[in-house]
C-alpha cells in the first residue's frame, strides 16, 4: 500500500527529446485546425462534439448510451426503459460538467486546475447530476454495495485489477504533491503538454474517488486543454480516441503503474521508462484524432457532403427526421453552404441565396429550422448551421457509430 507521496515519482518523463517534438506538433496542428471554418461554424461543431465526448467518456465505463439518445435527453426527452433512461441522464451529467468547467475556466482563469478542490469539484457535480441507481458501487472483494458520495474523497482502500491505489489516509498527501507537480504555472514552453499527459496517468493512479474516477480524469484533462488554451480544443477531444482503442488504453495506464526496474529507468519509485510510454499513447492519441478531425473538416469535403445529403433527402433515400419532412428541396443546398461559409445570416439574406421566390423560400426556411439544421436565437434572428445527430452521421462520417437499432 503507498503512503508516501514520493512514491509516485517520478511525475513527469525525462531525456525524451521526441516527446517534446509531438507535443509541438499537437499545438501546430491543434492551432491549424481551428483555421478551416467559420468561427460561428466552429462553435456548432464544439456543440455537436461536447454530446460525442460525452458519448465516448461514458463508452470507456463500458456504458453506451448513442448520440440520437443523448440528444434527445438535452430535449428532455427521456426513455421509458428506466435502465436507458438512467444512461441517458449520466451522458447528460457529462455534457452538463463540460460546461461548467468552461464557465469556471472563463471566471477563474488563474484557478490550479491541479488542485484537489477543483478536481473534488469535478467529481460532486458530476455526481449530484446523477440518478440515484448510479450512485452505488460494489465492492468486489467484500461484495459490499457502497453509496458514492459526491465530491468526497475516499476513505477506504481500492484495488482495480492489479492496481492498489494509495492508503486512504496519505490521500490528502498525495494530492497536495499532484497539486504542486502539476500546477499549470509550473510548466512552461511544450512542457504543459506533456505534464497533461503524466498527470492523467498519475490521477488515474491516485484514484481518489470510490468511483467515476475515470470520468473525473477526462473531464480533467480537458480542463487542462483549455486552461491552457490549446487552440482548436474543442473542434477534436482525446476521449474518442482513448475509447476506439480502449484495450490499448488500459493497457497503457496499467503498464505505467509499474515499479522502476532498474538504476537505468530513471530516479522516482515507479518507473520513467512506463511513463514515457504512457505519455507517448496519449500523444499519439492526441495526433490521430487532430488528423481525424482536419479531414471532416475540410472545407471542399464539408460542401460536397451537404450536397450529398440534400440530394439523397431529395431523392427520398434517406427518411427525414419528422414524418412531415420526408423530402428536401435542392435550393437547401445553397441556404445550407451559404450558412456554412458566412455563418451567420439574415433570413432575407438566406431567402435570397436560395433562388427561389419569396414565400416559397420562407418555407424552405422553415422546414430547415424545424428540422434542426439551422437555429437563430429569436423568431425573428439571423440564422445559422446546425448539426443534428440525424444529419451529423451524414456531414461527418465515422465521428461515431452508425446506430443499428
Amino acid at each position: 500500500m503507498y503512503r508516501n507521496p514520493s512514491e509516485m515519482e517520478p511525475l513527469l518523463p525525462s531525456g525524451v527529446p521526441d516527446l517534446e517534438d509531438m507535443a509541438r506538433e499537437v499545438v501546430s496542428r491543434s492551432s491549424s485546425l481551428g483555421g478551416q471554418l467559420h468561427s460561428v461554424t466552429q462553435q456548432a461543431v464544439v456543440e455537436l462534439l461536447r454530446l460525442i465526448n460525452s458519448y465516448y467518456s461514458n463508452l470507456i465505463e463500458g456504458h453506451s448510451t448513442h448520440p440520437v439518445d443523448i440528444e434527445r435527453a438535452m430535449q428532455q426527452d427521456y426513455s421509458s426503459d428506466p435502465v436507458r433512461r438512467d444512461l441517458q441522464k449520466e451522458s447528460l451529467a457529462h455534457i452538463n460538467c463540460q460546461r461548467a468547467v468552461e464557465v469556471r475556466l472563463r471566471e477563474d482563469p488563474d484557478l490550479n486546475i491541479a488542485d484537489s478542490d477543483f478536481i473534488s469539484w469535478l467529481h460532486r457535480i458530476f455526481y449530484e447530476q446523477l440518478p440515484a441507481e448510479l450512485r452505488y458501487v460494489k465492492d468486489e472483494k467484500t461484495e459490499e454495495i457502497l453509496e458514492v458520495k459526491p465530491g468526497e474523497i475516499r476513505q477506504r482502500e481500492v484495488i482495480v485489477a492489479r492496481h492498489v491505489g494509495p492508503s486512504s489516509e496519505h490521500l490528502s498527501a498525495f494530492l497536495s504533491r499532484f497539486a504542486t507537480a502539476y500546477s499549470p504555472c509550473k510548466h512552461h514552453g511544450v512542457m504543459p503538454l506533456i505534464a497533461i499527459a503524466a498527470s492523467h496517468h498519475r490521477l488515474m493512479w491516485i484514484h481518489p474517488f470510490l468511483d467515476g474516477n475515470g470520468r473525473v480524469t477526462r473531464l480533467y484533462t480537458d480542463a487542462c486543454f483549455q486552461h491552457l488554451p490549446l487552440h482548436g480544443y474543442g473542434l477534436w477531444n482525446v476521449s474518442r480516441g482513448l475509447a476506439r482503442q480502449r484495450e490499448d488504453y488500459m493497457a497503457a495506464l496499467s503498464c505505467a503503474d509499474a515499479h522502476r526496474h532498474n538504476d537505468y529507468d530513471g530516479r522516482g519509485n515507479l518507473s520513467n521508462k512506463a511513463l514515457v510510454a504512457f505519455c507517448h499513447f496519449f500523444l499519439s492519441t492526441c495526433l490521430d484524432q487532430i488528423t481525424f478531425m482536419h479531414g471532416l473538416l475540410k472545407l471542399d469535403g464539408l460542401l460536397d457532403r451537404i450536397n450529398g445529403y440534400v440530394s439523397m433527402r431529395g431523392a427520398k433515400l434517406i427518411p427525414g427526421p419528422k414524418p412531415e419532412y420526408q423530402s428536401l428541396k435542392p435550393e437547401a443546398v445553397y441556404m445550407l453552404q451559404e450558412a456554412l461559409l458566412r455563418g451567420e445570416m439574415g433570413r432575407g439574406d438566406i431567402v435570397r441565396v436560395s433562388g427561389m421566390a419569396e414565400r416559397t423560400g420562407r418555407v424552405l426556411l422553415g422546414q430547415l429550422l424545424n428540422e434542426g439544421l439551422l437555429v437563430a436565437d429569436s423568431p425573428k434572428g439571423a440564422v445559422r448551421l446546425n448539426f443534428p445527430t440525424h444529419v451529423a452521421g451524414h456531414l461527418f462520417p465515422d465521428l461515431y457509430p452508425v446506430r443499428i437499432t
